[in-house]
């Protein structure tokens, strides 16, 4: 039977997607409803690097991505690992994202990326500001390293892209790294460092201080596995959970990875691919690093937090129910210990979890075709924490029927299939 108080916008999934889509629409006075199986703000974002850049608009597919393919797969320590059983399976997936790769398309993606992602800063210490964690965002650069200078091509795709969008981009040597980074292994001779960037000092905990927001706002948390969405007779939505069935006039579909499962039973089908990341984390590092380091040949990113130096990266394709990999893990001990010779591996603790991630590094957003009241907010790869506030504001005024002053036709739900 239903519960108390239907109906509820509903929004499924409370990682920090779902948590700054529940903030944005209750604060217009709507009332909400958000429900997961798990801690709010404890999914994908809470384990990432902590980067937060409005320069963030170069998608995962580029030209000639798919020449590093074949030897990052052969690689004991390699940032890409497929289980040989799930080849067939991502083949299709695969296929629709190498599409992605040319140039034209880059450019048509890397616009809709800056749409999410330009004020996300700003955003973020809108969002924190009186709650008393405003220094969860600290102001960083983001540092590029690399141990062969010739591989350091500041003209580049990806940089002309973040140039071309406003961003301060310079090459640094060997000295004026070292100044920069002082615990980074003298292998390094060069990097490239983007500046007017942030970082977060404890992702997860963002996710909870705007939950507690969201609460203090009068929204409600069901903590509940949702186990089917469908239409009634009525015209709402019926929301089953493992605690109850739930009526709601409009559902917010922000599940992450499992988002396409809760579709599939309508007939809509999505290109979502659950990719799983990893990250350790130093309590006791010994080494503190002053902004946000990406090692260029391992393809992972080392960043200092409050709760300690974390090494995150990886993409893993095993499946939405795939255990987690030791030897990811393993590889990210022997990554930190080659970006930061003097780092003390004790004590580490290490994390795992799955990215939704679509074909062309766009999440899908707004109502779904053919059901009236249904709106995804999903897909959002590795720019969950990135993307989030803004989807948050996107998605509430497609829900309230408002003109936007943008073109968000990049993010349609049905855009692989029509």
């Amino acid at each position: 039977m239903s519960r108390s108080k239907d109906p509820k916008t509903t929004i499924v999934g409370a990682g920090i997607v779902g948590i700054c889509t529940a903030l944005a629409l209750v604060k217009e006075g709507v009332e909400v409803r958000l429900i997961d199986r798990d801690e709010p703000g404890q999914g994908a974002s809470y384990g990432n690097a902590g980067v937060i850049s409005p320069w963030s608009v170069v998608p995962q597919s580029v030209p000639g991505a798919w020449r590093n393919i074949p030897g990052w797969l052969l690689k004991e320590d390699g940032p890409l690992f497929i289980r040989p059983s799930y080849f067939p399976r991502l083949f299709p997936w695969t296929w629709t994202f190498l599409k992605q790769g040319k140039i034209r398309r880059v450019r048509e993606v890397s616009d809709a990326m800056e749409t999410l992602n330009q004020n996300n800063i700003a955003l973020y210490r809108k969002l924190l500001a009186g709650t008393g964690f405003e220094g969860l965002i600290k102001d960083s650069y983001y540092v590029h390293a690399f141990r062969n200078p010739d591989a350091a091509d500041i003209d580049a795709i990806d940089y002309a892209l973040k140039r071309e969008k406003g961003a301060t981009i310079e090459r640094i040597d060997g000295a004026e790294l070292r100044q920069l980074e002082p615990a980074l292994s003298l292998d390094f001779k060069t990097a490239i460092v983007t500046k007017g960037q942030a970082r977060s000092l404890e992702p997860g905990k963002i996710g909870q201080v705007l939950f507690q927001k969201f609460t203090a706002l009068g929204g409600e948390f069901l903590h509940a596995d949702v186990t089917q969405i469908k239409p009634d007779e009525s015209g709402e939505w019926t929301v089953e959970t493992s605690e109850g069935v739930y009526k709601a006039p409009k559902i917010v579909l922000a599940a992450g990875a499992w988002s396409g499962m809760l579709l599939a039973p309508l007939g809509v089908k999505v290109p979502l691919e659950a990719e799983r990341g990893y990250h350790v984390e130093f309590p006791d590092a010994g080494v503190r690093l002053n902004n946000s380091v990406m090692d260029m040949d391992l393809k992972c990113v080392a960043s200092s937090m409050n709760a300690g130096l974390r090494i995150a990266g990886t993409a893993e394709f095993a499946g939405l129910d795939a255990p987690p990999n030791q030897k990811r893990i393993d590889m990210l001990m022997s990554c930190a210990k080659r970006i930061m010779p003097d780092i003390k591996l004790e004590g580490v603790k290490s994390w795992s979890g799955v990215r939704p991630s679509s074909p062309d590094s766009l999440p899908f957003l707004g109502e779904v075709p053919s059901y009236k009241g249904l709106f995804a907010a999903f897909g959002h790869s590795h720019y969950g924490l990135m993307m989030a506030p803004k989807t948050g504001e996107v998605v509430t005024d497609m829900l309230l029927n408002r003109p936007v002053n943008a073109d968000y036709s990049p993010f349609q739900v049905n855009r692989f299939t029509t």
